[in-house]
């Protein structure tokens, strides 16, 4: 079947980098079309270790304009998303014998000034011994450095960009995947499937998969030539979840000896979240997963730093994403660059292919914008910045009023269980409403599956936020996956498969 509807642009992959250039593109009034193969943030997009932040390792590497346009970024998003992404003060303790303390200092330093900060505060020494952020960690640290980037729900970032794009006319279409697509001209014929075929029309294709965009450039049949395309290096990161090793709110930035950084962050109020690894990715994209070797290496490396020993059974939770970055030649995994890379295949009356290769969620933004101004060379695409100043569904209220507001809904809802509400707060910010609708008491909230998941917030993510299976929800839209127990889940996806029918409509009508 095929859809007569010719789209400005066609976009395979719903990670971050293709919900994101959907959203800019749908915003300049463009006919967008996305396919994902499953689930929104399914991959990459949901693996990472939750910071939006300039990169301050990558500094050692010279790369300082990434690292500026990060920085950049890190403010942009925060105003765009105060619900989503909150300011957090990272601790870096001096490891004698790795980086000098002069070394360290004079990186923040750079990392203060790079990208023109407003909204956060700037780097302070602490003495390790009697600041509170020193209570947990072994006694030969007695120095350390605070300094600010921020915390990101980065799944709940896609889905935030998706509903935008979709409630300016984008048609984002989750476990669609693309099958082939072939040039007839001027326009891109895809194949798409999603249980039957169908065909969509579109004057641009934009190949967004992430760690699948090698195999998707081979569906086009116009893969670059082999001297001229840019090579992939798939680059594994892998994360440890433990229950909760300090009290305090401030998250940890460690040295390891090898050279490589790691991070010891507070996770879902009752976890600490460690990681990550920077592993070459040879094996299958299909079930990617951390191996023991990370494992030992994620534990061994952060009992080095606390007094309390990281062992494998206290590991809760693992997950890993495999990052596509532009292979430039380095020499280790963790100093190949994070930069992005967009490449267009196309000839002369013939329709564009862009390949986007690389990024880091931070910079999707940006990313975004240098697609659709590459994209303006071959198609008619209106110039505009618009989304430097739109707020992200839910964020549209100023930082500074963000614990007013929140307190006024905590009132509205005082019903509601303080936990459950904070969770619903950082999630859904002013879109609570919609939420919880017009609940009068706990009961007007529906079934309650366990650990503050209600009924009204299923149905809510069934309806607005694509959420068609249990793992959809438990994992992406929430991380409640952590909380429920095994009846709980199946309890939670036999009723999302019994009711799944009353919620198909509409769905690029999230607003």
């Amino acid at each position: 079947m095929a859809d007569q509807t010719i789209y400005d642009i066609a976009i395979i992959g719903g990670g971050v980098n293709g919900c994101g250039i959907a959203r800019d593109a749908a915003g300049r009034g463009l006919k967008v079309y996305l396919a994902e193969q499953g689930d929104l943030a399914q991959g990459t997009s949901s693996a990472s270790t939750k910071l939006i932040h300039g990169g301050l390792r990558y500094l050692e590497y010279y790369e300082f304009r990434l690292v500026r346009e990060a920085l950049i970024e890190r403010e942009v998003l925060l105003r765009a998303a105060p619900h989503i992404i909150w300011p957090m003060r990272f601790v870096l303790p001096h490891h004698a014998g790795l980086r000098s303390a002069w070394f360290l200092r004079l990186g923040l330093f750079l990392y203060d000034h790079l990208g023109g900060r407003k909204l956060l505060p700037g780097t302070r020494t602490i003495d390790l011994r009697t600041d509170a952020a020193g209570g947990p960690l072994v006694e030969r640290f007695v120095k350390g450095f605070e300094y600010s980037d921020c915390w990101v729900d980065d799944a709940r970032l896609v889905v935030l960009n998706a509903m935008d794009a979709a409630h300016k006319g984008a048609s984002i279409n989750p476990r669609h995947r693309v099958t082939g697509a072939e040039r007839e001209g001027d326009l891109w014929r895809i194949r798409v499937q999603d249980g039957t075929e169908k065909q969509v029309l579109a004057r641009a294709l934009v190949n967004a998969a992430g760690p699948w965009v090698e195999q998707v450039a081979g569906t086009t049949g116009v893969a670059a030539e082999e001297s001229h395309k840019p090579a992939v290096r798939l680059v594994r990161g892998s994360h440890i979840v433990v229950p909760r090793m300090f009290e305090h709110a401030r998250a940890y930035i460690f040295q390891n000896k090898d050279g490589r950084i790691f991070f010891a962050i507070p996770y879902e109020t009752d976890f600490t979240l460690i990681g990550t690894t920077d592993v070459d990715h040879t094996d299958g994209l299909d079930a990617v997963h951390a191996t023991d070797s990370e494992i030992d290496y994620l534990c061994d490396a952060s009992s080095e730093y606390f007094r309390q020993p990281v062992k494998r059974e206290d590991v809760l939770w693992t997950y890993s994403g495999v990052r596509p970055l532009y292979d430039d030649g380095a020499s280790a995994a963790h100093q190949a660059t994070r930069d992005y890379v967009l490449k267009i295949e196309k000839s002369e009356g013939e329709a564009p292919l862009l390949n986007v290769y690389g990024g880091k969620i931070t910079t999707f933004r940006r990313l975004a914008d240098a697609v659709l101004q590459k994209l303006a060379q071959h198609i008619d695409v209106p110039e505009s910045d618009w989304t430097r100043h739109a707020a992200l569904p839910g964020g549209d209220f100023p930082v500074a009023q963000r614990a007013e507001l929140f307190d006024q809904w905590r009132r509205r809802f005082g019903f509601v269980p303080s936990s459950t509400m904070e969770r619903l707060l950082r999630s859904y910010g002013t879109r609570i409403n919609a939420v919880l609708a017009d609940a009068e008491n706990l009961e007007a909230l529906g079934e309650d599956f366990g650990a503050g998941l209600y009924e009204c917030e299923v149905r809510y993510l069934m309806r607005y936020e694509w959420a068609q299976q249990a793992d959809d929800l438990l994992w992406r839209r929430s991380k409640l996956g952590l909380r429920l127990d095994d009846g709980q889940k199946e309890r939670l996806a036999k009723w999302m498969q019994a009711h799944h029918a009353e919620h198909i409509t509409n769905k690029n009508a999230a607003a």
